[in-house]
């Protein structure tokens, strides 16, 4: 096994981009990786993963990546003939692509190897609720049935109703269905939900990549839009575009750079996938699982964690994922959040990008947006959102729905070289 670099990360900022297309957004996070891998052109890429989950909603079901970087072939900024491989694996897509490029380093298949994420969600041609139905594909529709009876037997066991309605996607209402079997099992509630949502929000506000770049006060998170209890707007990602992408090496390419360009490399010590399963609600999710097998592989325990950015689709994520991935106990993710222990000047500050839910969520290109904050961090390039002496950073990302818990989860952990 060889050891993996990233020597280059890129964002756009997210937003609602309806003037940008497809390609436009792929040249933008391809140029931003290659300016800041201090690369000319891409003539040393190898390989090519490229993620995206809604492009056929634009009438490009197949060779999504393939069809994008033809005026990047044509310009002669990327190489003929080399394999580009398409991704979808709903919201962790683009950690997918990045776990590709690693096992191409990891192996030895190649030297360089690009991961890059584009996502177009924001269709102003769309009503609202044909828009929120493009979300659907991420679900079991083959048994759909099934996944609404998990959601109601969930539902049952904490005396609430499981009741999905217009207005939202059907995953706002597993968050909050997930949300409300929590508070009712631990005594979690929603004021601790929205400290974690006003607390990315001030994140965001410090983020110009960010599509919102404003604070909003606790109380105001709690009186805005109630959109499924007890999740209101400001706890929910919005919707929006954008691309962002890595740049993956192998220590004997990064040999060869500069001392600079060493001093900017992050290693990837750990990158796990899990698959999901219908599971009980008082089972473990696949994060735990994911993650313990991510601590294994890095040889670090979650105490040596020092920062961390994880899937906040809603802040109820927050909670419970710092439960999952063993930064407080089962049951304390709330009075975690609530203690400050995941700010900047807290035990283990949580999506200093602020997080899904300011940041944005353009679902293929999320996972990578995450890694590039990480890697901005563990770098010392985050300014006024840095966490001092980070040396080790973790990333979770989920993707899709199966029951109650998502149908795929990576976890990445990145060090400072």
């Amino acid at each position: 096994m060889r050891d993996v670099y990233i020597i280059g990360a890129y964002s756009t900022q997210f937003k609602k981009w309806p003037e940008k297309s497809f390609k436009d957004l792929t040249k933008d996070a391809y140029m931003g990786v290659l300016e800041d891998s201090n690369f000319t052109n891409g003539d040393l890429i190898q390989f090519a993963w490229f993620s995206n989950c809604f492009m056929g909603f634009w009438q490009q079901m197949n060779i999504r990546g393939h069809v994008c970087f033809i005026p990047l072939v044509r310009e002669g900024l990327f190489p003929e003939r080399i394999p580009i491989i398409n991704v979808e694996g709903a919201c962790a897509s683009g950690s997918m692509a990045f776990h590709g490029a690693y096992k191409d380093i990891l192996s030895g298949e190649c030297e360089v190897s690009l991961a890059i994420g584009v996502e177009k969600v924001w269709n102003p041609d769309l009503d609202r609720q044909s828009l929120f139905s493009m979300f659907d594909v991420g679900i079991d529709n083959f048994n759909r049935e099934e996944t609404i009876e998990s959601y109601m037997h969930a539902a049952e066991k904490c005396e609430e109703r499981f009741e999905p309605g217009p207005g939202r996607t059907m995953f706002m209402d597993t968050y909050a269905i997930q949300a409300r079997y929590h508070m009712w099992k631990y005594g979690t509630n929603q004021r601790q939900i929205a400290f974690g949502a006003a607390k990315n929000h001030y994140y965001g506000s410090l983020n110009p990549k960010a599509q919102y770049q404003f604070d909003i006060s606790l109380e105001q998170i709690l009186e805005d839009r109630l959109v499924s209890y007890p999740l209101t707007r400001s706890m929910c990602a919005p919707i929006g575009d954008g691309a962002a992408a890595c740049l993956l090496c192998s220590g004997d390419f990064l040999s060869n750079l500069s001392a600079s360009e060493k001093n900017r490399a992050v290693k990837v010590c750990a990158s796990v996938i899990a698959g999901g399963k219908y599971r009980q609600p008082d089972e473990a999710s696949l994060s735990r699982v994911a993650s313990q097998k991510a601590y294994t592989k890095a040889g670090i325990e979650p105490h040596d964690i020092d920062v961390v950015e994880l899937h906040d689709a809603t802040s109820f994520g927050e909670i419970y994922q710092a439960e999952m991935l063993g930064f407080c106990p089962e049951g304390k993710g709330g009075t975690f959040i609530e203690s400050g222990a995941t700010t900047l000047e807290g035990k283990i500050p949580m999506n200093t990008s602020g997080g899904l839910v300011s940041k944005g969520h353009p679902v293929g290109a999320t996972g990578l947006s995450m890694i590039y904050e990480l890697v901005a961090q563990l770098r010392g390039e985050a300014g006024r959102r840095q966490v001092k002496n980070a040396e080790f950073a973790l990333q979770e990302n989920g993707g899709g729905v199966i029951g109650l818990e998502e149908a795929a989860c990576s976890i990445i952990i990145l060090q400072n070289n």
